[in-house]
């Protein structure tokens, strides 16, 4: 019997989540006998309901036949090797912590020894073993703990790790096969407290386990928000955020990780990081807090933060622009985006992405059906629009009323210079909050042989559409040179935008029916998806980080001096590795 005391439920919906896959145990996708697809629980606006048209429009992406009797089974029970023990630091560990305060149980240790990367670690974890597990899991309830940690880490010569919401998807988490000392998980998620709002000065210093959601529900509490809302925050936490330095989907009003945050707090071998204050802007010289956002787990652990708050906006409005292709979608951005005109999130999805929402439609009555059709028929015989080209934009509009409503005027204006035609509120909220439902598609499709991850990206505006025809077609190289079954799934969408370019979110899946190594084969397609990303143009990535997983591609990122200053600095500020879970220029 699991210890309660390890329970990660924070509210009334019961948030515990699975071991391994994502999202929360009350929810997750199941086929029915008449094979249409039903979202369980009540957390999303799709739980409850029945998707007749998922699994065909799947089939017809793929060109395949999903076989429900044929379901690779998961490995049960999930082998754990034994622990490494630190004899010594596990008897100073419990002469200072409570016994709630660690585990060495051979489930949490598993459950803290992988991301969500699907090739590297959700594969091995689910239909093999893993090449290194974590010794032991310690939950720290105060910064005072977490020093107390570093300093027996350091003094017994024991490898931490820290640990927020287990959602990295650059094998971040993923434990160094070479490293023999004990590896402790330090899970953050107990620092979850919002320690101090100040609401003149529109600050707030929270702890950095807190997660997105959590932090969003105590803040409006008090009539404020902080913007910042990555597709995963209902899962990851403020430190992680930090640590990744992460985007969200507001970026456009609310800014990145690295504008909100205005002072961190580091735990490190050598002491603590932090400025002494948080002041509107610094001219200091060299920023050492500027050193935390994207250090991945390798310098210290992230204790809390103070973050920019804002008012509650008076009026939230959703829209969505119907374009009658991706490119002229892209154009229309860039017209916006030179006009200054950029809403809270405005995400263009491609053809196929916008197919995808309209097979995600609950079973539809008569009347919608009729609804759908009349629309469908506008669209193609009316506008001329090709059911194959087509594309939409969704919208998320924030401010006074005032600055919403011109928002949206000047918005829908200059969509008609671009043949956009307006798509209804309804339609943007729907597209909006799918993103957090869709994530838990992928482990719907595991099972059955179909296996897939997202590669996210920096272009130049000028390089958009280079990009995504290159990726596009090294996909299908791939896949022929793999032999796999049916075609590619290949998507993009256009995520946030900037004054020089965009953000390029990929989704790309296939079938694995028939092949040994699934994983080791994603692994090198998204290898090679990331090369052909890199060879024309984009970024080596926009916020999900390197990891392990782009680590290689940091020689074309950043100069020879600059990955020596980075070494030498770690190599100063922890010369035993106490913090050795060897992302980006500190992999192996």
């Amino acid at each position: 019997m699991a210890d309660k005391s390890l329970d990660r439920s924070t509210d009334h919906l019961d948030n515990t989540t699975w071991d391994h896959k994502w999202g929360f145990t009350d929810s997750g996708f199941i086929i029915n006998p008449d094979k249409s697809i039903r979202m369980t629980g009540q957390r999303y606006e799709l739980s409850g309901h029945d998707l007749p048209e998922m699994l065909p429009f799947v089939e017809k992406m793929l060109q395949i036949t999903i076989e429900l009797d044929n379901i690779r089974p998961e490995v049960q029970p999930k082998p754990v090797p034994d622990a490494i023990v630190n004899q010594a630091f596990c008897d100073a560990l419990e002469g200072v912590f409570d016994t709630t305060q660690y585990t060495s149980d051979p489930r949490e240790r598993l459950i803290h020894s992988h991301g969500q990367t699907t090739s590297d670690e959700l594969y091995p974890v689910l239909y093999g073993k893993l090449a290194r597990v974590a010794d032991l899991v310690a939950y720290p309830q105060s910064s005072d703990d977490v020093a107390t940690l570093v300093t027996l880490a350091k003094e017994h010569d024991v490898c931490l790790v820290p640990y927020g919401g287990g959602t990295s998807v650059s094998c971040a988490l993923k434990l160094p096969v070479a490293e023999k000392r004990m590896i402790v998980m330090v899970d953050m998620r107990r620092l979850n407290k919002i320690i101090k709002i100040d609401q003149e000065n529109n600050l707030a210093v929270i702890e950095a386990g807190i997660t997105g959601s959590d932090m969003e529900r105590e803040l409006e509490k008090k009539g404020f928000i902080s913007g910042h809302e990555p597709d995963s925050m209902e899962l990851s936490t403020l430190g992680g955020w930090i640590a990744t330095n992460a985007s969200g989907m507001k970026k456009n009003r609310y800014g990145n990780i690295e504008d909100i945050v205005q002072n961190v707090t580091m735990i490190t071998p050598e002491g603590v990081i932090e400025q002494l204050d948080a002041q509107p802007r610094y001219a200091m010289g060299m920023r050492p807090q500027s050193l935390m956002f994207g250090s991945e787990g390798n310098l210290g652990i992230i204790t809390k933060a103070t973050i920019r708050i804002h008012p509650a906006p008076e009026e939230k409005r959703y829209g969505s622009i119907v374009f009658p292709d991706f490119w002229t979608g892209a154009d229309y951005l860039y017209e916006i985006s030179r006009a200054g005109l950029l809403p809270a999130s405005i995400r263009l999805l491609d053809n196929i992405q916008f197919r995808f929402g309209s097979a995600l439609r609950p079973r539809a009555t008569q009347t919608e059906k009729l609804k759908r059709a009349a629309q469908r028929k506008y669209l193609l015989n009316v506008k001329g629009f090709d059911p194959n080209e087509l594309c939409a934009a969704t919208i998320v509009m924030e401010g006074s009323k005032n600055e919403v409503d011109y928002q949206q005027k000047e918005l829908y204006r200059i969509a008609k210079k671009f043949r956009g035609i307006p798509g209804g509120e309804d339609n943007g909220k729907r597209g909006y909050m799918l993103t957090y439902a869709i994530a838990y598609i992928r482990d719907l499709l595991m099972p059955f042989h179909l296996i897939g991850e997202t590669y996210e990206t920096t272009v130049p505006w000028s390089q958009i559409r280079t990009v995504c025809e290159s990726v596009h077609a090294a996909a299908l190289e791939k896949h022929a040179e793999y032999g796999l079954e049916g075609i590619p799934y290949v998507s993009p969408r256009i995520t946030q935008l900037y004054h020089t370019g965009v953000c390029i979110y990929f989704t790309h899946g296939f079938s694995v029916k028939g092949v040994a190594d699934a994983g080791s084969v994603l692994h090198d397609i998204e290898h090679r998806m990331r090369e052909v990303i890199m060879e024309h143009g984009g970024s080596i990535s926009h916020h999900h980080g390197v990891g392990k997983l782009r680590n290689e591609f940091m020689r074309q990122t950043i100069s020879p001096a600059s990955i020596s200053m980075l070494q030498t600095l770690k190599e100063t500020n922890d010369p035993q590795n106490i913090f050795g879970i060897r992302n980006n220029v500190f992999a192996d």
